[in-house]
């Protein structure tokens, strides 16, 4: 029994079960606690929102421990304070006296102190012949010592949490400035894309950012606008690479007619076809086809698996036990998919060479995502191959597409 340990508020003040809960777990506490009462301090002021406390409670939490005359917080002896509240007004910077009921309440709920109220209700101590306090009411600070280890571990998550928090923000600017450039070299220097609509895009991820956004909102931002950007540069890598092949043809052509300058062939017009089959023999044609597929897969970009199943989440429901967490799940779940939607499996590993084996299942749940707007997804699947074999094809936009269609839930729920 542990009737001796809870202690009743004076007058009009209610008992609550959670008071009595909080005094019990307390006085069952059996481990001796000795801790720097200035730490303890500092690690609930880290905390002071998760634990729902306004400023001014850590004020007269500050001025409670200063009439605590040690630095230590030490549960084998009295950690009963037992100042007026006149006297905690005054260490309380001059705070209104209701003010300061307020925040004393405050604390008591939160569990960070306890009172100990005297029969008349007045805050004093009972000492012995050598000046020894045998007998105190007010406000006890053993909580603090005994929640020490909790309180440290909470501000640790706290900070952790506000180091995480800063770094999505930056991240988020670096890959705005980075996507709000490109798109202007583009239109500046009349690079071939639909640049209006990756602006109108930018603009519709930013404008659905609340002004005062949690860190899961600035994170699912930051995924969108990652996506764009890698369809961004998808778009000018690829322009890049056309623009150095047609350069690099002029630059062999001109080498093989300039190769012997005493031949007749010199004078006499040739067709652009011979030129061609001088240039491209038919091995070379042969090998560049074998190694086609590879090729197009390693320029078709990877995404986040969490970012796939966003916007792909009826995949999940195929994984082992009913979810995905990894790749591997992913692949495993896609040809469970491939076999209900009646695609076969040469059509499917056609896919995996053209794309890379996580590609083709990203396809797969896209097209499964969407499996009630496509006629035939084995048709649909074969076509992507082909456009991935010609490196017209990229991920991006059918993912941008679904993640449009569920962000809004996703986001709400977030």
């Amino acid at each position: 029994m542990q009737t001796g340990h809870v202690s009743t508020p004076f007058g009009r003040r209610s008992m609550t079960l959670a008071l009595v809960r909080g005094q019990l777990s307390i006085a069952e506490s059996k481990m001796h606690k000795c801790v720097d009462k200035w730490k303890v301090f500092r690690d609930i002021s880290e905390t002071r929102e998760r634990l729902g406390l306004q400023d001014r409670a850590l004020a007269v939490l500050d001025a409670l421990l200063t009439f605590y005359p040690d630095n230590e917080l030490d549960t084998e002896r009295g950690l009963v304070v037992f100042p007026s509240n006149g006297q905690l007004s005054l260490r309380a910077h001059g705070m209104a006296e209701t003010t300061l009921r307020r925040h004393l309440a405050a604390l008591v709920e939160t569990g960070l102190i306890q009172r100990r109220d005297s029969p008349n209700g007045k805050r004093y101590a009972h000492r012995d012949r050598d000046g020894e306090i045998e007998q105190a009411y007010g406000f006890d600070l053993a909580p603090l010592a005994v929640r020490s280890d909790e309180l440290a571990q909470l501000a640790q998550d706290v900070v952790a949490e506000r180091v995480r928090f800063r770094r999505a923000k930056e991240a988020l600017t670096i890959c705005r400035r980075d996507v709000r450039k490109l798109i202007t070299a583009a239109i500046e220097e009349g690079a071939s894309g639909d640049w209006e609509a990756a602006e109108q895009t930018y603009v519709g991820i930013l404008a659905r950012l609340p002004r005062y956004a949690t860190r899961q909102q600035v994170e699912f931002t930051l995924d969108e606008i990652e996506l764009l950007r890698e369809e961004v540069l998808n778009q000018l890598e690829i322009q890049i690479k056309a623009e150095n092949m047609n350069g690099n043809a002029i630059q062999n052509g001109r080498h093989i007619q300039n190769s012997k300058p005493e031949s007749i062939h010199e004078l006499e017009p040739c067709s652009d076809n011979e030129q061609g089959e001088k240039l491209e023999p038919e091995h070379e044609t042969r090998g560049r086809g074998q190694a086609g597929g590879q090729r197009n897969s390693e320029r078709i970009k990877a995404f986040p698996l969490g970012m796939v199943l966003r916007a792909c989440p009826q995949i999940n429901d195929y994984g082992p036990g009913g979810k995905i967490e990894h790749w591997r799940d992913l692949m495993g779940a896609a040809v469970v998919v491939r076999s209900m939607l009646g695609v076969s499996p040469s059509a499917y590993e056609e896919a995996c060479g053209a794309m890379g084996p996580e590609n083709a299942a990203v396809a797969m749940a896209c097209i499964f995502q969407r499996s009630n707007m496509i006629n035939s997804a084995g048709g649909y699947l074969r076509d992507l191959t082909k456009r991935s074999e010609r490196g017209e094809f990229s991920l991006g936009p059918m993912l941008m597409a679904l993640l449009k269609a569920s962000g809004g839930e996703t986001r709400l729920s977030g």
